[in-house]
């Protein structure tokens, strides 16, 4: 996933970068609303910080959105209900306050990614990861080779988590917002127990990878073809484990 962050404040911006690196994210940074606007590459998500060297990031965040529907996620040492008022007014999909940690940023990026998935869902078919694993986001349906795989509502929701960003590093807190719930009390050992049953029903096609202390990380499966996996089979985003 591509995010193009825009931080005049050097430390800040590091210590996001590295730390959206660590999890899989590609960063792209510049200082300036000028640049911002200037940039060209294509990118998933903006980190915005309110106050630029150059212009008022909300001045930043009007023109963006009206450029497109990129999300767009406020990162602002401005704590005051107006300035989240009017930026959420403005265009941008969600406001974080600093100070913050790496993995609340992360989750906000998630969060506001499945927001924004739905725009899209009705115009595209099954996402297919390698040459053998499809998932119907709208039926909610898993096939391997073809065949409909039987999935628990939660082993489903789970395995449609980490596979909207394969190879990625997600957290055990990020896992559990996402596919149980924010205000989940529960134990988490129930995660391991999900976890356990999709590596036995889809051995060979997905791992899924124990990072102790952290998370779990899915991968595709290699497979013998001609080494187009991922979902579509070209854009990387399932890439083969090497």
């Amino acid at each position: 996933m591509q995010v193009l962050l825009v931080e005049d404040d050097e430390p800040v911006a590091e210590s996001l970068r590295r730390g959206l690196r660590r999890y899989g994210f590609e960063v792209d940074w510049v200082t300036t609303g000028a640049a911002a606007l200037a940039h060209r590459d294509p990118y998933d998500v903006v980190l915005l910080d309110l106050g630029l060297p150059d212009t008022d990031g909300l001045d930043v965040c009007k023109a963006l959105r009206e450029r497109g529907n990129v999300p767009i996620i406020v990162i602002s040492a401005r704590s005051d209900e107006t300035d989240r008022v009017v930026g959420l007014e403005l265009g941008a999909d969600d406001y974080v306050s600093k100070p913050f940690g790496v993995r609340e940023v992360i989750a906000r990026i998630r969060a506001v990614m499945r927001r924004a998935q739905p725009r899209t869902a009705a115009e595209s078919g099954p996402d297919r990861y390698g040459a053998r694993l499809t998932i119907d986001r709208k039926a909610a349906r898993v096939h391997v080779d073809g065949a409909e795989v039987a999935l628990a509502p939660k082993e489903y929701d789970l395995l449609a988590f980490l596979t909207e960003e394969p190879g990625a590093l997600m957290s055990r807190e990020q896992i559990m917002e996402a596919v149980w719930d924010a205000n989940w009390f529960g134990p988490t050992k129930t995660l391991d127990v999900h976890v356990a049953a999709l590596r036995r029903k889809l051995a060979g096609v997905v791992t899924v990878e124990a990072v102790r202390g952290v998370g779990f990380r899915l991968e595709i499966a290699k497979e013998s073809g001609d080494g187009t996996d991922g979902r579509g089979g070209t854009d990387g985003k399932g890439a083969e484990v090497t």
